[in-house]
């Protein structure tokens, strides 16, 4: 299938690592970040790619960055090909739309998530014993319940497998006290923002997932905001506590392996046509909702 980007060669540029969907190259002082059209499930990468999911996932991270400078200062130094250094314009085809040129951070260890409503593993572990990551809730609640105040969970960030979820105080062993409770306030604080924002054009965020780093000394937001990839996002019109919700996101990947005699581990199934054209419509979809 044609215009999708599955991984990055840029052959004088210096490479750092490869992730399940960004490629991350060196630049003079900079980090340059490249959103592929890679899609994972299950922590397996898969054979085929989403068109146009780098682009999307960019340009989302992009519109929700900006709207959060005045909360918090985010690690963008340009977006445009144009405004790189001279040395990427030669790749302009590659990189137009799906990469960030951005500021030099030390990714702090832990991943800062916030739940707003009840579903995924926090749906799963209320259940079993009335807690969503060991914080007690009240009883009574459905699945795709909406939270009265949302909840900071925050996990591990584990190079290989899955993260692990931790309490606030093993936070707080592991990034120390006072950045342990600037992490939680303008996570918090970001989500609030987003979830107004969001339900004025008619989309519920249900949780999402927020990275931060240290740049001279200072905490600022990193990698992707608020995408289809970190977050979930449901339509509010749609919206029916007491059951799953239909997500923006590649839920409906998921769906189509869950039919499949697949153990999850590598190497994973080519997806097919009719899978990969809806799947990148969802996309589509939502960053027109979001940025119109």
């Amino acid at each position: 299938m044609a215009d999708v980007v599955m991984e990055t060669d840029l052959k004088d540029v210096k490479f750092l690592r490869r992730g399940k969907v960004r490629d991350m190259y060196e630049v003079d002082d900079f980090f340059l970040i490249i959103a592929t059209d890679r899609v994972s499930a299950f922590d397996v990468v898969l054979p085929n790619g989403i068109p146009g999911k780098g682009k999307v996932l960019t340009q989302i991270s992009v519109y929700w960055f900006n709207q959060m400078r005045d909360i918090i200062e985010n690690h963008i130094i340009a977006t445009e090909v144009k405004d790189f250094p001279e040395v990427l314009h030669k790749y302009e085809e590659i990189l137009e739309g799906r990469s960030m040129l951005v500021k030099k951070a030390e990714t702090l260890p832990v991943e800062c998530i916030v739940r707003g409503y009840l579903s995924g593993s926090g749906w799963k572990e209320y259940q079993a014993r009335g807690t969503v990551c060991g914080i007690r809730l009240p009883g009574g609640l459905v699945e795709s319940s909406r939270l009265e105040e949302p909840l900071f969970t925050p996990s591990t960030k584990a190079e290989e497998g899955h993260d692990v979820n931790i309490s606030f105080e093993e936070m707080r062993e592991i990034v120390g006290g006072d950045l342990a409770e600037r992490l939680r306030e303008t996570s918090l604080a970001v989500y609030r923002k987003a979830r107004e924002i969001a339900e004025r054009k008619g989309i519920i965020i249900a949780d999402t997932k927020m990275e931060f780093g240290m740049h001279e000394g200072r905490m600022i937001l990193i990698d992707e905001l608020l995408t289809p990839d970190s977050s979930r996002f449901w339509s509010a019109r749609d919206y029916q506590p007491g059951k799953g919700q239909d997500s923006f996101d590649k839920q409906i990947v998921r769906d189509y392996l869950l039919t499949l005699d697949w153990d999850q581990t590598y190497p994973g199934p080519q997806l097919p046509d009719d899978i990969v054209l809806k799947t990148a419509e969802r996309y589509r979809e939502i960053l027109e909702i979001l940025t119109k």
